[in-house]
């Protein structure tokens, strides 16, 4: 009798793209954050980049090979970024945090420019303490939820600039490092860095459960798994030890399952995939990539294989649903960020014939907002619309909702780097120079008439 276990998605497989379809001689900043450092919508990348201030580059995805310094920057902040989140209902935005404690939305032009903006649409400036992670609602535009070190976590009408709810210290308890919507968005799931698992309603203002999660001294990450809601939070035991832990959001009284996957130094950087319920794990500084299959069946969560390769990664993120190549029986497709270049890594399944494999692909959430930011702030709910999965041309709308912010604009003040204040220190002295010079001529000339 077989004891292999039954699923559509085992012989899931990874391959990383040939040299030429790689995005190469970048220069990413890789912060010490608990981030992704690189995130991907269907047209662009967007990932730090080095320079003093925090500065985003943005990389058409159609524009491959060689990149150097030809690039689009935007550039707003005074310090370093911390995290980057692309609206999911239009192509052209994406949002920044920093250091600087500030989180700023940004208008990318259609032909993304090779040019330097400093401008950004919005700022969002609600926050005491460094930005610790930003994550756009999964069915009501324009809304954008933030988190800092001040332990708070806002609501934003990012249209208006203005902060619609927020939660402090009081509700909150401790700084959240990670946080993931449900599926349609009334309850947000945070690991906090008091190593506690929190579900929140946000427009209640308060924790509808908590319960003790990853007990490491490093931090967590969170993923709401939409397709059987269940939630899946990843990190550390004591004796660092990482772990897979499953919950149950009706119950957070223990977790479904507590799966050691090793011990290792390097954070979890999660991703899923609703329509397979497959779950990818990236660690950083590590040259692999872990992928599992997520179901209702105990143990819950079950390893499938693994992705190799020989460089090491500084980041991941997940390509969306619509724009993966689904006719190949693409899956899901990784962009792994190394220190000097970008790799597409895609995942397929195979199947034999030519039929379009419909059950690995069912209908997944568009590019239309089911609500509208009002709408949500008033009390209301709706699931993602969703919309079919179809083998062709990549579904790729040329922006998505209007984006027509209220706010007027900040002009911005950038910190000047050490060479600027140098030459300027430098001028400023050969000023005082010459005004010494001045008055001694002054005074000699008034001894002379003396």
């Amino acid at each position: 009798m077989s004891m292999i276990r039954q699923s559509k998605v085992r012989h899931a497989f990874g391959t990383a793209s040939k040299a030429e379809f790689c995005y190469t001689d970048i220069k990413p900043a890789i912060g010490a954050f608990d981030t992704d450092n690189i995130k991907a919508n269907t047209k662009f990348l967007a990932l730090p980049w080095q320079s003093a201030g925090g500065h985003l580059a943005i990389l058409k995805q159609t524009e491959c090979g060689r990149i150097g310094n030809d690039v689009l920057l935007l550039s707003g902040h005074s310090g370093a970024l911390t995290d980057v989140a692309f609206h999911p209902f239009n192509q052209n935005i994406v949002a920044t945090g920093s250091v600087d404690t500030t989180v700023k939305v940004w208008s990318i032009p259609e032909d993304a420019p090779k040019e330097t903006i400093t401008q950004a649409e919005v700022s969002l400036d609600g926050h005491s303490k460094k930005i610790s992670t930003i994550l756009f609602h999964p069915t009501a535009n324009h809304v954008l939820a933030t988190a800092a070190f001040d332990s708070k976590l806002a609501l934003w009408d990012i249209e208006t600039g203005k902060e619609q709810i927020s939660l402090g210290e009081s509700v909150i308890k401790e700084t959240i490092q990670s946080m993931s919507f449900n599926k349609n968005g009334s309850l947000l799931a945070a690991t906090c860095k008091d190593k506690k698992l929190r579900i929140i309603d946000p427009r209640s203002q308060k924790v509808v459960q908590e319960a003790d999660a990853h007990q490491g001294t490093k931090g967590s990450r969170v993923c709401w798994i939409t397709g059987n809601d269940k939630i899946v939070s990843v990190g550390f035991s004591k004796n660092s030890e990482r772990h897979i832990m499953i919950w149950n959001p009706e119950d957070l009284s223990s977790p479904l399952n507590n799966v050691e996957i090793d011990v290792a130094s390097s954070l979890l950087m999660p991703f899923y995939d609703e329509g397979t319920n497959m779950l990818y794990l990236a660690g950083k500084g590590e040259a692999n990539v872990r992928f599992f299959e997520v179901n209702n069946e105990s143990p819950y969560v079950h390893f499938l294989s693994d992705y190799k390769s020989t460089e090491s990664q500084r980041g991941m993120c997940a390509l969306p649903k619509l724009a993966l190549d689904v006719g190949n029986c693409e899956v899901a497709r990784l962009f792994k960020l190394e220190n000097k270049q970008v790799v597409p890594i895609s995942f397929k399944i195979p199947r034999r014939g030519e039929q379009f494999a419909s059950d690995l692909f069912p209908d997944t959430p568009s590019f239309e907002p089911a609500l509208s930011a009002s709408e949500w702030f008033g009390g209301a709910n709706k699931d993602p619309i969703y919309t079919a999965v179809k083998p062709g041309d990549v579904a790729v709308p040329s922006s998505g909702s209007s984006f027509q912010p209220k706010v007027e604009k900040k002009e911005v003040v950038k910190e000047k780097t050490q060479a600027e204040l140098k030459k300027e220190n430098e001028e400023l002295k050969q000023q005082v120079q010459a005004l010494q010079k001045e008055v001694e001529q002054l005074k000699s000339q008034l001894g002379q008439n003396e």
